[in-house]
């Protein structure tokens, strides 16, 4: 079987789609079956970012929970990637708007909104990036999380059927 590619996507990647990228990686590094079969990244629908680490404060909120998330660099989303990832996970709708702009016609993927998987369907990552202390960051790793499991649930099922 070949891997199926997960790609989370935000405005610059350097806060929602990292912490999205590092908390699944996180999650699905306890389950080998699984990880075996999936490739993940993050991407910005922005090149404001590129090269650059993750927020510090996306980095220090998820640190405390025990996500990782200083091994990841921004990088612009690229039409390359409908190629790559039959996932492609949007954190809101301008840039799920953004995505489906540079969509191929041909995608056979599933292009969609992340939070979609935590059971709040249509509903957006909010941005944290001009919030003051952490509070902002905190919710965004709460969403992340919920969506995330739901997402491992159906790949899962997917998957492992």
């Amino acid at each position: 079987m070949q891997k199926t590619g997960v790609l989370f996507v935000c405005l610059g990647n350097i806060c929602r789609s990292p912490t999205a990228h590092g908390v699944f990686l996180h999650k699905l590094a306890q389950e080998p079956q699984l990880a075996q079969w999936l490739e993940v990244d993050s991407a910005g629908t922005a090149a404001y970012h590129v090269g650059n680490p993750p927020d510090p404060r996306s980095t220090e909120v998820a640190l405390r929970r025990g996500y990782d998330l200083s091994p990841l660099r921004a990088r612009a989303v690229s039409t390359q990637d409908f190629e790559r990832y039959r996932y492609i996970l949007a954190m809101d709708r301008q840039n799920y708007a953004n995505l489906k702009a540079i969509c191929p016609s041909h995608y056979e993927g599933h292009l969609g909104m992340f939070l979609d998987f935590a059971g709040l369907h249509g509903a957006e990552v909010p941005d944290p990036y001009y919030t003051h202390g952490d509070r902002g960051f905190e919710e965004v790793l709460d969403l992340v999380e919920a969506a995330a499991d739901g997402l491992l649930e159906h790949l899962r099922q997917e998957l492992l059927r």
